[in-house]
């Protein structure tokens, strides 16, 4: 079952007296820039007051997050090297059966945030989605959409979108978010489908436009802005924070992590940037994120499989 070793493991690696007793790497999956990345350098801190020791952001782009997973899978499992990724870990597994076979025995530590998508555009573009649906639909192939990666959330829901709304749309991926927007903020890439954490502060500056939100609900911080599933109905898409740890790593170490962030993600200062930025603090068991996985996963491979998405696309 996806991810039950990795919660259920007793390494063999004997467990340090203290924990951590030097720094830790945290390896984000995407470039610098991204939703991911800047949720990660706030817990980052976060646990370097909380544990006493660093925990060292290692920006590991590429693959749609394929190659910072894999890193953190392959490597000792010990805790002095953790993955922080978003819900693009289960759409990377669900596009690429390699990616599956190697990372589904990550280890669980929690789900620290949660967050939906913005369906954002460069300024030239229409200012409704219904108006850049019908832009799309009178220029097939003319428009693009940026992603983190192929196999990434972002190419997911955009390719889920895209399928529904029956959209023929040019895919850029790159190896993040951050990597996107100096194209995006152009025009030279005009749509991205991606959390608002790392879009704010553009939409507020005008450089960005948000048309539609991807959850079910309303954003706080971008009250004005309409659902997806209102022009679309039926399409919702929510994403997550999360850490994991390689498979092994010493239950202890698990829950020495899981009850840190537990406490950060109830802490008030951290609860209000989050907010500022889109996202819901969370937190949980170890076991509460082996199911939100393994959900995601299975939803993402139905829709792979039904849209024919490939790690080509």
């Amino acid at each position: 079952m996806l991810l039950a070793a990795g919660v259920a493991c007793a390494s063999a690696y004997a467990q340090p007296v203290t924990y951590p007793a030097r720094p830790v790497r945290l390896v984000v999956p995407f470039a610098p820039g991204g939703g991911a990345d800047i949720a990660a350098r706030q817990i980052a801190a976060k646990l370097a007051e909380q544990l006493g020791q660093q925990f060292v952001i290692d920006n590991r782009g590429g693959g749609g997050g394929y190659i910072g997973m894999e890193i953190t899978a392959n490597a000792t499992p010990n805790g002095y090297t953790l993955l922080f990724t978003s819900a693009s870990y289960a759409a990377t597994m669900a596009t690429r059966s390699s990616a599956h076979a190697a990372l589904k025995g990550l280890a669980p530590v929690i789900e620290v945030g949660s967050s939906h998508y913005v369906v954002s555009v460069h300024p030239s573009l229409p200012d409704s989605l219904k108006g850049l649906i019908d832009l799309a639909r009178d220029k097939p192939g003319q428009l693009s959409y940026a992603s983190p990666g192929v196999g990434s959330l972002g190419h997911l829901a955009s390719g889920l979108l895209l399928q529904t709304t029956k959209l023929k749309v040019l895919h850029v991926p790159y190896k993040g978010v951050g990597n996107a927007m100096p194209d995006l903020l152009s025009g030279r890439t005009s749509i991205v489908i991606t959390p608002a954490v790392a879009l704010v502060p553009h939409f507020r500056a005008g450089r960005l436009r948000a048309l539609a939100v991807t959850g079910a609900a309303r954003m706080a911080d971008l009250p004005d802005v309409p659902l997806v599933s209102d022009i679309v109905p039926g399409y919702v898409v929510n994403t997550w924070y999360a850490m994991l740890a390689p498979g092994g790593t010493p239950r202890p170490v698990i829950n020495t992590l899981n009850t840190a962030l537990n406490k950060i993600v109830s802490d008030r200062e951290l609860k209000k940037s989050f907010e500022g930025q889109g996202i819901d603090a969370t937190g949980g068991t170890p076991e509460r994120l082996a199911k939100i996985v393994r959900d995601d996963f299975e939803r993402w491979s139905k829709v792979v499989k039904s849209a024919g998405i490939t790690a080509s696309d």
